[in-house]
């Protein structure tokens, strides 16, 4: 393409990740390179609404500001020839794009909803697929297959809202000792996340994941250095150097990663033996692989003191914000932001040619 790439960043959402979407739009804009790129800003409100921002200056530096409420023009996505286009409810054409970038966390973004709608409306988008958003988002499907393809992961219970009375502290106490974690089985940046020493933190923590969930994973607790590794590729990706989180707090907990600043210490490149830091790599691929990643994923790893090595999650779609480690990872290995975008929108593309290319027809007719 010798003409600018028409980059739409889609951003916000229906998720308690909304604000995190905000913070990672705002810096993936300022990395953007304008002599490449022509930007549409595509925000979705929290109730689902698709609006159009023209103001890039508009959007919020800090978190817990829900800007969109209310603003910007409602827009419907067309289907096109080459490029899709963005109209107006009344018809009218605001903007052709060429590929797709959700800056999305969590369901409604991550999962492969917003994936599947761009898939079938046949629009190139950044990151993976429909199956790998919605295995990498769901932890419990994301540990059982990563353990049948012979991943180290932690010991895991999952329950559903409608086995809620069959959740007793005493039987996860006896399977996965003290402490545990509570999580909900289908979100990120720790939220609903809550560290378990006794039975009335227990109920607590329950409460909670199931505001965010209808399936909550408890896992039990690693003792353990917290290791992150960045990939980036689609049929033959590369690892980053690992980085180490290091929380100041009992855990990694949402204001530690992206309000904070102070909350924890990034180590970048993480000290480890070489080694170790070639396990941490080639497993971060192999994970990727496992689970048929495409474009980009940041895999955590429990680092024990054995040497152990375990997987803890995947993040298809990681944080982007000026304190996330996937950018600060990559930047580490020679590969700043702006280059880093480049070939997210290379790779997006060039998938999104191959896919065009493939039948989906039989050749002959089919006589009954």
């Amino acid at each position: 393409m010798n003409r600018k790439i028409t980059l739409a960043l889609l951003f916000g959402g229906k998720s308690a990740e909304h604000e995190v979407s905000l913070l990672s739009t705002q810096n993936i804009i300022k990395a953007l390179d304008r002599n490449k790129y022509s930007l549409l800003l595509i925000g979705i409100d929290r109730e689902g609404r698709w609006r159009i921002h023209e103001d890039i200056k508009s959007l919020p530096t800090v978190p817990n500001l829900d800007f969109m409420q209310g603003s910007g023009e409602s827009i419907i996505l067309v289907s096109g020839e080459g490029t899709a286009k963005i109209t107006s409810p009344s018809g009218g054409k605001i903007a052709e794009l060429d590929v797709v970038f959700p800056v999305l966390h969590g369901p409604y973004g991550e999962d492969g909803s917003v994936q599947g709608f761009l898939k079938l409306a046949n629009i190139p988008f950044i990151g993976s697929g429909v199956l790998a958003s919605a295995v990498g988002m769901d932890k419990d499907f994301t540990k059982r297959l990563l353990r049948d393809a012979g991943i180290s992961i932690a010991d895991f219970l999952v329950f559903n809202c409608s086995q809620l009375s069959d959740i007793k502290f005493e039987d996860v106490k006896a399977k996965l000792g003290i402490p545990f974690f509570v999580k909900p089985a289908n979100l990120g940046s720790s939220v609903g996340v809550s560290k378990v020493n006794d039975a009335a933190q227990f109920y607590r923590a329950i409460s909670e994941a199931f505001e965010y969930d209808t399936k909550v994973l408890i896992e039990e607790f690693i003792q353990g250095r917290e290791i992150e590794c960045s990939v980036l590729g689609d049929y033959d990706p590369v690892a980053s150097v690992p980085g180490e989180v290091i929380p100041k707090t009992e855990f990694y907990s949402y204001e530690s990663k992206y309000i904070d600043e102070n909350g924890s210490i990034l180590e970048i490149p993480a000290k480890l033996p070489p080694d170790t830091a070639e396990d941490v790599r080639d497993m971060a691929v192999r994970v990727f692989k496992i689970l048929h990643c495409h474009g980009m994923a940041r895999v955590d790893f429990f680092l024990k003191k054995t040497g152990e090595l375990l997987v803890n999650e995947i993040n298809t779609i990681p944080g982007f914000t000026d304190m996330s480690m996937y950018p600060k990872l990559w930047e580490a290995s020679g590969i700043p932001l702006p280059l880093l975008i480049d070939r997210l929108v290379e790779m997006a593309i060039n998938r999104h040619e191959r896919e065009n290319k493939l039948r989906y027809s039989v050749s002959r007719a089919i006589t009954l």
